[in-house]
Parts: structure tokens; C-alpha cells; sequence
């Protein structure tokens, strides 16, 4: 049971790269303890190990966010080991942006399922800890898909306005010791547009992605809203390349 209370058990998903990797690597510098959360257990095993040989707390846990049982099953081991998680940054999402007319049903069910349930598991399986504790901090990384809808990302934008939607629902739901942050995030360096199988839509993306911001950009943004004092409440950043409409 970890009993330092002055720094956080943050469990990070979709860990394994990107945003949710360069949170992790952020927060474990900052003297937090992170769980990095993913799929791609080969991935985090790595970072684990960069971060421990740096002297920083990190640890390594197996989880698909579109599977309700495994979140519960690590939110419920993190507490179990530590004595509870005050942070949860909801990263995992995919991005497989296409036409309707293209008619790719099996992509935006995949982004339904990551982008949205896995979510709302996080929030079913952390929000009871939270409670029983007297507080916890939920931070979920949205887009900027949530504010506008351009072609080929009417899918996309739908899961991401339907994750702002969840955030906000819950942050007016929650009492003052629950806080709540939705982190919208522009064009980042990431793997995200390497999944786009629609033709049209992974050619618009080569030069749309031109200007990116990396990663850590983000992950900055995560960590203000982190490490505001617990009566202030960072309920939404938009993070973007400059210039970016």
C-alpha cells in the first residue's frame, strides 16, 4: 500500500504510445506514480523499464478498454496494491476517419466501442473508488472531433463529442471532491492516422498532419490540470498546433 500522499497513483490508458506514453513518461518525471495501461504489453514493458532505471515509479498492466470486466479488474487491482488511484487519464481512442458513403460499419463500430465504452467503463469501474475514498480526478482525452465536423470524420467526431458529453455529465453529477477534465487535443504526433483505411481519407490526412504538435504538448496540458490545488477544477483545454482552424 503506497502511503505517500504526496504524490498521485495515476493509471494511464492506451499507454503504449502517443499521448497516453508521453503522459506516463511526463507524470512518472513529475514524482507521480503511473500505471501505464494498453494492449501492447512488449510497449509498456519497455517504458516500464526506461522509467524505473530513471528512478520513477511506473508499472505495467494488460487491459483493452473495450472490455468492461479487465477495466474494473484493474482499477480494482491498482487500489488493492496501492490503497487507492487518484487519477485516471482516459487515453485509449482510435481514429479511422472515412466517408459514410464509404460504409466501413466495422470501423465505427471499433470507434464506438474505444472511444465511447471504453470511457464509460473507466468512469463505471473508477468512479465507486473515488467515491469511497473522498476523491479522484478522471481526465479524458477527447479532440478537437468534438467541437467540429469536417468530411470524413462524421464517425469520429460523433465518439468524440459523445466522450465530451460523458466527461461533462459526470463533472456536473459529482460532488466538489471529484474532479473532471476533458483535454481536447489538434493535429498531435501520433499513430492515429496510420489506422485510416479509406483511401480518400488517409491521403487528406498526409498534408492536414503536416503541422503537428508532439505529443508531450498534450501531455502537459494533462499534467496542469493534474496538479491544480483540489478546489480548482480544469474542466476543459484545447490543445492545438498554432494555426491550425
Amino acid at each position: 500500500m503506497d502511503t505517500d500522499t504526496t504524490r498521485k497513483i495515476v493509471l494511464v490508458t492506451g499507454a503504449s504510445s502517443g499521448i497516453g506514453e508521453a503522459t506516463a513518461r511526463r507524470l512518472a518525471a513529475q514524482g507521480h506514480h503511473v500505471v501505464l495501461a494498453a494492449r501492447r504489453t512488449d510497449r509498456l514493458d519497455a517504458v516500464v523499464a526506461e522509467l524505473r532505471a530513471a528512478g520513477h515509479g511506473a508499472e505495467a498492466r494488460t487491459l483493452d478498454v473495450t472490455r468492461r470486466e479487465d477495466v474494473g479488474a484493474v482499477v480494482d487491482a491498482v487500489v488493492a496494491e496501492h490503497g487507492r488511484l487518484d487519477v485516471v487519464v482516459a487515453n485509449a481512442g482510435v481514429m479511422l476517419l472515412s466517408r459514410l458513403d464509404a460504409l466501413l460499419l466495422e470501423e465505427w463500430d471499433r470507434m464506438l466501442d474505444v472511444n465511447v465504452r471504453g470511457l464509460y467503463h473507466a468512469v463505471a469501474a473508477a468512479l465507486p473508488h473515488f467515491r469511497a475514498q473522498g476523491g479522484g480526478h478522471l481526465v479524458s482525452v477527447a479532440s478537437v472531433g468534438a467541437h467540429e465536423v469536417v468530411p470524413t470524420s462524421a464517425i469520429y467526431s460523433a465518439t468524440k463529442f459523445a466522450a465530451w458529453a460523458v466527461a461533462e455529465g459526470l463533472r456536473q453529477e459529482s460532488d466538489p471532491s471529484i474532479r473532471v477534465t476533458t483535454v481536447s487535443p489538434g493535429v498531435t504526433e501520433s499513430e492515429l492516422a496510420d489506422h485510416i483505411t479509406d483511401p480518400d481519407a488517409a491521403a487528406f490526412m498526409v498534408e492536414y498532419r503536416r503541422r503537428a504538435i508532439p505529443a508531450d504538448a498534450v501531455a502537459r496540458a494533462v499534467a496542469f490540470a493534474i496538479d491544480q490545488p483540489a478546489d480548482v477544477d480544469v474542466n476543459e483545454v484545447v490543445v492545438r498546433p498554432a494555426g491550425q482552424r
